[in-house]
């Protein structure tokens, strides 16, 4: 039976950032990972007004790793390191926090006047608890190096992991999978049991698993040790996820993550003290500490 594949079915909260849409679905009321995926938003797609963009001003993380990927359009990613990378559709921007960065998002100057498009995912990874204090770092890795299955009316890019038998490039802090999936239409694709916690998430399109009924912006938690296959009928753009499971509970507050509930309020009177460092070239301004204390979420 189909439903049978399912451990859980995570409806998207969705909100209107003016201009475009962001669909998140972890974390969730009924689930909080799935791998070490503790947080997986859809931005867009949209198409933004001539001379607007998003500016995401600099903000702070500890005790995790970010992974920004595009369908559509381009971000400028700067950083405490001093990096600045714009990241373009199918590559792969990992950013990881350990101990502390600080970083902004921005549409590039050059794509404003025309309306910038803005379409991709956005994903945070936990990092195990013996490796959240490593040293930041940040890893770029261009859409021609990620290794591209082809076959069956279907495209397989592996972000991250081993997958189908080839292996991205992309570190990981723990075992991790993350694929992008296009399906043309009749197009179909096999998901091996290689994780102990997968799930599906379809971005566009339409598509089934094993004859059940996928809704775009669902993540579909899978059972372990499920074979299935992905079929679409008139094309789809889906992201299959996951990895191990976490090594324990992790709290979560605003942008940080950590195993230590301690770790966390120091890292909130750091920010609040100026002692993360700044952004070359983007340090005139920050986003500061919410006033509003939101909620220090724990999860198991």
């Amino acid at each position: 039976m189909p439903d049978d594949l399912l451990l859980q079915t995570l409806r998207p909260v969705s909100h209107d950032l003016g201009g475009f849409k962001v669909h998140r679905t972890l974390p969730h009321k009924e689930r909080t990972t799935v791998g070490p995926f503790i947080f997986f938003d859809q931005m867009g797609p949209a198409q933004l007004p001539p001379g607007e963009g998003i500016d995401v001003r600099p903000h702070p993380h500890i005790n995790l790793a970010t992974v920004t990927y595009l369908f559509a359009g381009a971000i400028e990613h700067r950083d405490s390191l001093g990096t600045r990378q714009v990241i373009e559709p199918g590559a792969v921007n990992l950013m990881t926090a350990g101990r502390g960065i600080v970083h902004s998002e921005r549409s590039p100057a050059g794509l404003r006047a025309g309306g910038p498009e803005l379409s991709g995912i956005q994903t945070w990874l936990a990092l195990p608890s013996d490796k959240e204090e490593i040293d930041p770092t940040f890893q770029h890795v261009p859409r021609g190096s990620l290794p591209l299955i082809q076959g069956a009316g279907a495209r397989a890019r592996v972000v991250m992991g081993t997958l189908w038998g080839e292996t991205s490039p992309v570190t990981q802090h723990s075992p991790t999978i993350y694929a992008d999936i296009a399906l043309e239409p009749g197009g179909s694709l096999p998901l091996d049991p290689l994780a102990d916690e997968r799930a599906v998430y379809v971005a566009e399109g339409d598509a089934t698993l094993d004859g059940l009924t996928l809704e775009p912006a669902v993540l579909y938690v899978l059972r372990p040790g499920l074979a299935a296959t992905l079929r679409s009928a008139r094309g789809a753009h889906v992201m299959l996820c996951g990895g191990a499971p976490l090594d324990g509970p992790r709290h979560v507050w605003w942008n940080f993550v950590s195993s230590r509930r301690d770790r966390i309020n120091q890292a909130k009177e750091d920010w609040r003290a100026e002692r993360f460092p700044l952004v070359p070239d983007d340090g005139a301004e920050r986003i500061p500490l919410p006033v509003v204390t939101p909620k220090t979420v724990s999860y198991p």
